[in-house]
């Protein structure tokens, strides 16, 4: 069955999109949830018409989070955590505290595309995590946990 993605669908597609997916998934979960619709005729020359007059506009938007995505690269984000005996972290570091920090960097991002690389962080020290901040703009960059002052 093919639907058009209303918005962005974990593991499946982005908004948009015209994806192929079994017929229960379709009609039991994506389209009473209103995250797809049935991709007619009709409803795929309306999705041609709409991402035809939406190109410059995504355009500009890649551009800025490409910009974003650079300065993340350089940008060593530091994350406040309370830290014991040995430099071990009172639970761990979750993607909320990293997207705070970031955003008191000044870089807004949305801290359900941030994914730590590696285990639970629960020591001091730097890690590295991967942000996407556009369908086609995704980076890498390293953050520093340090003691809570």
């Amino acid at each position: 069955m093919k639907v058009i993605l209303k918005e962005n669908v974990e593991n499946l597609g982005f908004k948009d999109e015209v994806v192929v997916v079994k017929n229960g998934y379709g009609r039991n979960y994506l389209i009473p949830k209103g995250m797809a619709a049935l991709a007619t005729d009709s409803a795929l020359k309306m999705l041609d018409e709409n991402l035809k007059q939406r190109a410059v506009k995504d355009q500009k938007v890649k551009d800025e989070a490409q910009k974003t995505a650079e300065a993340l690269k350089a940008l060593v984000v530091k994350v406040p955590a309370k830290v014991g005996e040995k430099g071990k972290i009172f639970g761990s570091v979750n993607t909320i505290q990293l997207a705070e920090a970031i955003e008191k960097s000044g870089h807004n991002v949305d801290r359900k595309y941030i994914k730590i690389k590696g285990e639970a962080i629960k020591e001091v020290g730097k890690y590295e995590a991967n942000v996407r901040l556009h369908k086609d703009v995704d980076t890498d960059f390293t953050f520093e946990v340090v003691a809570e002052k």
